[in-house]
């Protein structure tokens, strides 16, 4: 329901700004939320994120502007990110290195039932209630409720596994309050670390979008400052992280690691080279397929259904034979290759058939990326510096996943407005500016229309063009995947006891 919230402010084109901030954000609490799980609890973890998500989902709903929306936005990423990886980081305690794949298979099996549900719960919204804000209301109300049974099963085994002796020595240190916490973790991680991180990010990463309102375009001065104050917020928090950080991130050893610095830079460019593309793909399926919401997000989920069988298949792959460095060799092609190949058939009114099977195939390698990423990470740490690792590969994807929508909007506020011009109808081409602006205006237009083929080709001029700087990133992995060492998981024993 995002597109159809900042259409309602008339910055559709802006979309991209909520995710790169959000994306930010959340790369940046992920280093503080691995200590805060190693000093409080994974449970105790878990539901500060739902409580994070919870007011995400109340902002939004009530947001009466963009930056209010944005507010929001960052608020339940974090939240959201952040609880997904407290389960995660369950999963790495409880289980063996070799079972580990079968166990991140079973915490992403849901999301084959959300692929189908959650579109169709957005179309009920927007056609029967008439609003994308009881979207987010709905599930202010309904998340807390669901989270409560979770955090009560995962203290008591937690606290199980505590007397079992068979949580990372971490995890074991004596109960703290909530502010005894708060307090230690400020003693543990360096705050300039947080604001140089994530400052400097989002600095460097939004003028990309900007740009073009700008009144001089890149010649801006405001956009030139913006973009070597980012750079340099982030040079300076890897120099502050190396010299100075009282408690740093990783060991430097871990840090240097060629499997480490291989995995985290091919899931770095995976996430840049999917979010180039991805984010506009449920408004060019409505607008240039003609599909409902419904449908749309069905095909644009269908990431989520192939991972959830598929990832099954690859853990037990990884499990029989102990070796997991052999798929990449078979996803990243697949990958690479599917995805130029939906630039020859995201033409307008084609056959919706040929972009599902590209996203299947899509899915498919984008699948193994992740499973797999995560295996090779922890299997370059001891147990006791897993959620540190974990953190790390989540932050390279966030950092990615915050510059794939500055490409992306970089591309489509330069792109996109100029083709709706050169595309429309003398008669329409006043409308232009209000036409990019919203979702609504571009499906409020009747299929076969003068005005909505012209919109219709000029989301093809504009995706194509983001469909070959995804291309054009992924083909980076097929450079990092030989950074990452063949390592048997078999031979590897981090836990120590076994659940599974």
């Amino acid at each position: 329901m995002s597109a159809y919230a900042t259409s309602e402010f008339g910055l559709h084109s802006l979309l991209t700004v909520v995710d790169i901030v959000a994306s930010a954000m959340t790369a940046a609490c992920y280093i503080p939320l691995a200590k805060g799980l190693d000093l409080w609890g994974r449970a105790e973890g878990f539901v500060l994120m739902v409580g994070m998500l919870v007011l995400g989902m109340v902002l939004q709903a009530a947001a009466p502007n963009l930056p209010t929306l944005c507010a929001g936005r960052v608020f339940s990423s974090i939240g959201a990110s952040g609880a997904v990886y407290a389960y995660v980081i369950v999963a790495v305690d409880t289980t063996s290195l070799r079972n580990r794949g079968i166990a991140f298979a079973f915490t992403s099996s849901p999301y084959m039932v959300t692929a189908f549900a959650g579109p169709r719960a957005a179309q009920a919204f927007q056609v029967n209630v008439g609003s994308w804000r009881w979207a987010f209301g709905a599930f202010a109300i309904i998340t807390p409720f669901m989270a409560v049974p979770l955090y009560t099963v995962l203290k008591v085994n937690l606290n199980k596994a505590k007397k079992a002796g068979m949580m990372p020595e971490k995890t074991v240190r004596s109960e703290r309050t909530f502010i005894q916490t708060l307090k230690h973790i400020a003693i543990e991680f360096d705050l300039i670390g947080v604001v140089l991180f994530a400052g400097g990010l989002m600095i460097f990463l939004l003028p990309f979008n900007l740009a073009a309102s700008a009144s001089n375009g890149w010649a801006t001065g405001w956009i030139i400052a913006m973009i070597i104050i980012g750079f340099a917020a982030m040079t300076l928090f890897c120099i502050h992280e190396y010299y100075w950080a009282t408690s740093p991130w990783l060991p430097w050893h871990f840090l240097t690691d060629r499997s480490m610095i291989g995995t985290c830079a091919l899931n770095m460019v995976y996430q840049i080279s999917y979010y180039t593309w991805n984010l506009y793909f449920q408004s060019f399926l409505q607008v240039v397929f003609n599909l409902s919401i419904a449908h749309a997000g069905y095909i644009n989920n269908t990431f989520s259904v192939v991972s959830g069988v598929l990832l099954f298949l690859v853990g037990w792959a990884i499990r029989r034979t102990g070796l997991y460095r052999w798929l990449f060799y078979i996803a990243v092609p697949l990958y690479t290759f599917t995805l130029g190949l939906m630039i020859h058939f995201r033409k307008p009114n084609g056959h919706i058939g040929y972009i599902i099977m590209c996203e299947i195939f899509i899915s498919m390698g984008g699948a193994v990326f992740i499973l797999v990423c995560q295996l090779s990470v922890l299997s370059a740490v001891d147990h006791q510096h897993t959620s540190s690792a974990m953190s790390l590969l989540y932050v390279s994807g966030a950092f990615g996943g915050a510059i794939g929508p500055a490409i992306s909007g970089a591309i489509w506020t330069n792109v996109f407005p100029s083709a709706l011009v050169r595309f429309l109808p003398e008669s329409a081409r006043d409308q232009a500016t209000l036409i990019a602006a919203s979702l609504t205006t571009q499906l409020s237009h009747p299929v076969g229309s003068e005005e909505r083929l012209a919109i219709q080709l000029a989301y093809g001029y504009g995706h194509s063009r983001m469909l070959a700087a995804g291309v054009a990133f992924s083909s980076l992995m097929l450079i990092f995947m030989f950074m990452i060492k063949n390592v048997n998981v078999k031979d590897i024993k981090q836990t120590k006891g076994v659940v599974f």
